[in-house]
């Protein structure tokens, strides 16, 4: 219930901030002199609701989606010893942690990864590939499995939530705000809402979603930098270490990502992208991450 609470009051902080900051700049005196009525506090409210609605929903939605999307089975009773020794580790790390048991699944895929997902700490979900079980010792194993408790234990996946409520929030207000300028200002439409208005805002809502998305990428490569941190406090930073530098071995062998586009944000290992694409990317480069690690 905290975290419900933490969803509204940031969206009304959102739209009290926003509407001093437009009367301030005086963005409604602009409008009227041109002609146009529009009620920007009513705007903004309604565009906060549906873009916090919208995170909302896919928050606590995330587990059920996380497990049909990646095939993931949850282990309810350990069909053989690794099985078990998964479930005491991360009941082990969750203790540490000091958060509830999460569930934890097994999804199919060749390459290493793991995620974590869930509106709520203390019933969230926390997943490994084959792959990684597979190829990875125990220790490395223990290390990705604390990472993905970090996630968990600092509210990353609500906090994600709320930043992507915020942009969508924004985006959908100035993208109806240009709508509206283009449309009764610089066409002087005055009926209704015309073919500039939506034209423009579709086009305005486009651009400011790529160039948004580019923050709520930032804040994730930021929160990927806590639980490496939190991996190493929970197992430990020689442990973290080597299971990154595995992590990275499987990159350079190409080994194909099997993670859904939906669960890049969530695994722990999407891969590296060069040029303008690493600012549209849910994770830091493996060796960043390494090399804050190593100075530890």
């Amino acid at each position: 219930m905290f975290r419900i609470g933490l969803f509204l009051a940031t969206n009304l902080a959102i739209i009290l901030l926003a509407s001093i900051t437009l009367r301030l700049l005086g963005v409604g005196g602009i409008l009227a002199d041109n002609g146009v009525d529009l009620d920007l506090q009513g705007l903004l409210a309604f565009c906060a609701v549906f873009g916090f609605a919208g995170a909302l929903v896919s928050l606590l939605i995330s587990k059920p989606m996380a497990k049909f999307s990646t095939r993931a089975q949850v282990i309810e009773r350990p069909a053989d010893s690794e099985q078990r020794w998964l479930l005491e580790t991360v009941a082990d790390l969750a203790k540490a942690a000091n958060i509830g048991m999460p569930q934890v699944a097994i999804f199919p895929a060749q390459q290493a990864n793991a995620y974590a997902t869930g509106w709520n700490r203390n019933n969230a979900l926390v997943a490994v590939s084959q792959g990684l079980l597979q190829r990875f010792d125990r220790e490395q194993v223990r290390a990705v499995l604390a990472h993905e408790i970090g996630h968990v234990a600092n509210g990353d996946m609500v906090t994600l939530a709320l930043v992507q409520g915020v942009i969508n929030t924004f985006v959908m207000f100035l993208a109806r705000l240009a709508g509206f300028f283009v449309d009764r200002v610089l066409l002087k439409n005055e009926r209704g809402l015309g073919i500039g208005y939506w034209v423009t805002t579709i086009i305005a809502e486009i651009v400011l979603g790529i160039l948004a998305s580019t923050i709520v990428m930032w804040f994730s490569r930021q929160r990927e930098y806590r639980a490496d941190q939190a991996g190493a406090q929970l197992s430990s930073p020689a442990a973290m270490i080597s299971a990154l530098q595995a992590l990275q071995r499987e990159v350079n062998a190409h080994v194909p990502n099997q993670m859904p586009d939906t669960m890049t944000a969530f695994g722990i290992s999407p891969g590296w992208k060069k040029d303008v694409r690493k600012w549209f990317t849910t994770h830091p480069p493996l060796e960043q991450r390494i090399a804050r690690l190593q100075q530890l």
